[in-house]
């Protein structure tokens, strides 16, 4: 679009051709098909465990909760809260005995002073996690630092085995840093965004169907999750981290 407008008088032709690129961009991100196929390409990558086996440790990567900010009242869950909730879910199931929560705060971004790990562990204490079972790691601003930092912890706790939570999107790029630094992680994916498609014999009616191909906010922002995960994780790659 930008090329379009800078290329609108000189070169007519030229322009005509950038904005027609840039509007086929927005159509082709903004589709629910094709985000959806996107977005499954990675979060279908790996399934929650059944049955969900038993390690010595419960890691959870931040990037799940908002900060207690006025007029908030309490610390709230992002579209990634799924993480500590299920995470909590399986401490009180019994599968571990340890919440590991991994995650600091960027400052200018997130306005408060306490780190995502102080966020999460408030709302696994709410789900009834006792303080005394809760490991916070509250530095780290990335996957990267995540695992390096987390790697520490198990070394000074002795734990061997870990449940590794993220949203689904998000863990094929989790455990490749992991096992990169030879961290043997089970993943225990949550937050998924694209459900199983319903059976081919009918059950997505012509008219879901239509409406599917229409561009879509939400299939954008999908779309821009999608290919953030596969450009981090090439870059990612490249750096030797993944």
């Amino acid at each position: 679009m930008a090329l379009g407008l800078v290329w609108l008088w000189r070169h007519p032709r030229r322009a005509t051709g950038a904005i027609a690129l840039a509007l086929f961009i927005l159509f082709f991100s903004s589709n629910p098909v094709v985000s959806d196929k996107l977005l499954s390409s990675l979060e279908w990558r790996y399934f929650p465990p059944d049955p969900v086996p038993t390690a010595d440790a419960i890691v959870v990567l931040g990037g799940a909760t908002v900060p207690a900010i006025a007029p908030r009242p309490w610390v709230e869950v992002g579209e990634a809260g799924d993480r500590i909730l299920y995470a909590a879910r399986l401490y009180n199931q019994g599968h571990a005995p340890k919440l590991i929560l991994s995650g600091g705060r960027v400052q200018w971004r997130g306005g408060s002073d306490e780190s995502e790990a102080d966020d999460m562990k408030a709302l696994a204490m709410a789900m009834n996690v006792p303080a005394a079972d809760i490991i916070l790691e509250e530095t780290s601003l990335n996957t990267r630092q995540n695992a390096v930092n987390v790697k520490e912890i198990l070394a000074a706790q002795s734990i061997e085995s870990v449940l590794l939570v993220t949203s689904a999107v998000h863990m094929p790029r989790s455990v490749a840093i992991f096992q990169k630094l030879d961290i043997e992680v089970i993943p225990a994916p949550t937050d998924y965004l694209v459900a199983t498609p319903p059976d081919e014999s009918g059950g997505t009616t012509i008219e879901g169907r239509i409406l599917s191909l229409l561009p879509h906010a939400e299939a954008t922002g999908r779309f821009t999750r999608a290919m953030k995960e596969y450009i981090g994780f090439a870059i990612y790659r490249l750096r030797g981290w993944a």
